[in-house]
């Protein structure tokens, strides 16, 4: 069931929602990132549904993990033209993932050097606090 304009949510109730400022949404659709434009109600303000709300947590999480505004509104450009374009969207997230298993690899070696070295410090605490015999 598609939600009408006067079910929608506020600029404020969305960004709530979708853990992001009224300022990013705005940018987001300055930018040409959203899927589509907020419908807006008789007054201008804008209206969001619930799958816009849905694009926008994709594009938090798109974001989150390091995905170049570019990246974003090719893929956003890929969607509007619709399902014709699924191929390619798919290949855009492959690529986007082998990159995000790439920098978690990363991040764990870096964990296991950090690791390492509180092991290391807690030898020395250990060390200190040992009474003399």
């Amino acid at each position: 069931m598609t939600q009408t304009v006067t079910e929608a949510l506020t600029i404020a109730e969305a960004a709530e929602r979708a853990g992001v400022s009224t300022h990013t949404l705005r940018y987001y659709e300055r930018i040409g990132a959203l899927r589509e434009r907020p419908e807006r109600d008789p007054s201008g303000h804008r209206r969001y549904t619930e799958r816009d709300l849905d694009w926008i947590v994709l594009l938090t999480r798109l974001r989150a993990t390091g995905m170049p505004i570019a990246t974003i509104l090719r893929y956003a450009e890929l969607a509007r033209a619709g399902t014709a374009t699924a191929a390619e969207r798919k290949a855009l997230l492959l690529e986007h993932r082998d990159e995000v298993v790439a920098r978690l690899e990363q991040l764990r070696h870096d964990l296991t050097m950090i690791n390492h070295k509180i092991e290391i410090y807690d030898d020395i605490e250990r060390r200190r606090i040992v009474p003399d015999p």
